[in-house]
């Protein structure tokens, strides 16, 4: 994230607009002379100094934790510059600035602070600290940065840090379960749909637009030739959802969300779920998807990347081909076989897997991805891609009803005004 980036929208957020409508319809300011040259002040820090007020009161106070952040001296000029990094290095004055960060700034400002100080001044070695680790914001980018340190927490900062990672489990739970659980339930009755229903499972609206043609006017009534409705629900599995997720550094978030996605799906009778982490050493997790926290305790974020030899193993896992999708949540840079990842990946295919490559799954944007390995699944008709949390129980929906979904990705890429990958 570029110097600017966070100084400014901490400031849109400080500063607010500047211009309002009057009672007779025209603009009107909202802020003075005086106000503006404040903002301008919270805007460039010290180096406004001279041609802007001087701060006072709760101003101060908001000045001084930016600057803390996003002040230093110029080594260049010999005298402090552009708001750009000069947190101190102790644990209590951290602590003290996220707790003052959290009182001047909205949440979103305050989690890109947070981001900012944990990747620009190294504050890494100040995460295993319980004090501080009580004080920020609990956000998935956090949780990334826990997960990577996880194998080295000490003992008096592990029970933190778990309440930290289950805090950010439980707000991503609250924003897709329902939504996912609906989704794959729909696809599922979808799927079951029959055309000699029993009464009780006429699917009504379904029914009356499959035969709008027999329409009678005089009696301003639709007479069916043909009944739509739902199977009757058995309790058996109906599909089998593989999910392998790429486990370096760079698919952080989206090792967060899929582990949450995981344990959601775990949850519905109708499915079997697997999930598998993978590095250069592969991790069954399935039997942990009862609790998501436990999951991502047991990913090793960081090291290689061999998805040759975890495709292989979740290949081993599928016993009903045709009824299975496999999604590989994989950025595709592969340290292992090349050739052999691409042979496999076909194999499942020709089986009559649902094979889908999701380049990241995460709120982040367009991702940085192995355009030449991507490009050779799609010429086997595999779609890869990223998906945001948001999209993914649609993706699901669509899957499993055996619906288009590489066009499907396209349109979203398309509406989210993404680079045609």
């Amino acid at each position: 994230m570029s110097t600017d980036g966070p100084t400014t929208g901490t400031t849109a957020e400080t500063v607010g607009t500047t211009t309002g409508e009057a009672e007779d319809g025209a603009l009107a300011p909202l802020v003075d002379d005086a106000g503006r040259a404040r903002r301008w002040r919270l805007l460039l820090g010290d180096a406004a100094d001279g041609c802007a007020p001087r701060l006072a009161g709760a101003d101060a106070a908001v000045d001084a934790a930016l600057a803390a952040l996003y002040d230093v001296p110029d080594a260049s000029a010999g005298t402090r510059g552009r708001r750009s990094a000069g947190l101190g290095g102790s644990a209590p004055r951290v602590a003290r600035w996220l707790g003052d960060i959290r009182t001047y700034f909205p949440s979103s400002v305050v989690q890109v602070m947070q981001r900012d100080a944990v990747e620009r001044l190294d504050l890494t070695r100040l995460l295993l600290e319980p004090e501080l680790l009580g004080a920020v914001q609990p956000d998935v980018n956090l949780v990334g940065t826990l997960l990577s340190l996880s194998r080295v927490l000490p003992e008096r900062t592990k029970e933190t840090a778990r309440q930290v990672v289950a805090e950010v489990v439980r707000q991503i739970e609250a924003r897709v379960a329902d939504r996912t659980t609906s989704a794959v339930t729909g696809a599922l009755d979808r799927a079951a749909r029959t055309h000699r229903p029993r009464l009780p499972d006429v699917d009504w609206n379904a029914t009356i637009r499959a035969n709008l043609t027999h329409y009678l006017p005089e009696h301003r009534t639709v007479v069916p030739e043909r009944l739509v409705g739902h199977g009757r629900r058995q309790q058996v599995v109906a599909k089998e959802v593989v999910l392998e997720i790429d486990q370096s550094g760079s698919m952080a978030e989206s090792v967060v969300y899929a582990s949450v996605f995981g344990a959601v799906l775990a949850k519905m009778r109708t499915l079997k779920t697997t999930l598998i982490a993978f590095d250069t050493e592969v991790v069954d997790l399935t039997d942990s998807l009862t609790d998501p926290v436990d999951v991502l305790f047991g990913v090793q974020l960081g090291g290689g990347t061999d998805i040759n030899r975890a495709i292989a193993y979740g290949q081993e896992r599928i016993t009903r081909p045709a009824d299975t999708l496999f999604f590989l949540i994989s950025d595709l840079f592969e340290g292992g076989v090349r050739d052999e990842m691409v042979k496999r990946m076909a194999a499942m295919k020709s089986a009559g897997v649902q094979v889908i490559v999701l380049l990241a799954l995460s709120d982040s944007g367009a991702p940085a991805f192995d355009r030449e390995n991507a490009a050779a699944l799609a010429a086997l008709g595999i779609p890869a891609f990223a998906c945001t949390p948001d999209a993914f129980p649609d993706l699901l929906a669509l899957a499993m009803t055996g619906g288009d979904v590489g066009a499907w990705a396209q349109r979203e890429i398309a509406a989210a005004g993404e680079p045609h990958r």
